[in-house]
């Protein structure tokens, strides 16, 4: 978990609190927690309380579950040296050769395609 900057905060269009992605998923707000610990999801501190938010782009709210491909997307970023706020600005900027970000590319069912860049940036 960690602090956010400007830069990153604007390009993440939208943001859910624990609480709201534990009402989503029908889980525990621990249950939540525990995968931000296990490194599923990103969480960070932002707004006037300084309060845990993840990207609403890492939750399909209509399967009720983390965005398919997420996790392993997440793994290999951070095997390659990436700090969380490195992973969301690559997730969140824009590729035209995607096209859109690579989070909208795995809310997409196209995880394949940016697990693809992933791995390529370690090379």
């Amino acid at each position: 978990m960690t602090e956010i900057d400007a830069k990153i905060d604007v390009l993440v269009p939208a943001w859910l609190t624990l609480p709201d992605i534990a009402e989503m998923l029908d889980v525990e707000v621990t249950r939540v927690r525990q995968l931000v610990k296990e490194g599923q999801l990103i969480a960070v501190r932002r707004g006037e309380n300084r309060a845990l938010h993840v990207p609403a782009a890492f939750i399909d709210g209509a399967e009720q579950k983390v965005v398919k491909g997420l996790t392993g997307t997440l793994t290999l970023l951070r095997d390659d040296g990436f700090t969380d706020e490195e992973m969301l600005e690559w997730l969140f900027t824009p590729d035209p050769s995607l096209p859109g970000t690579p989070a909208e590319a795995l809310s997409e069912n196209r995880g394949t395609e940016v697990k693809r860049r992933a791995q390529a940036l370690a090379v």
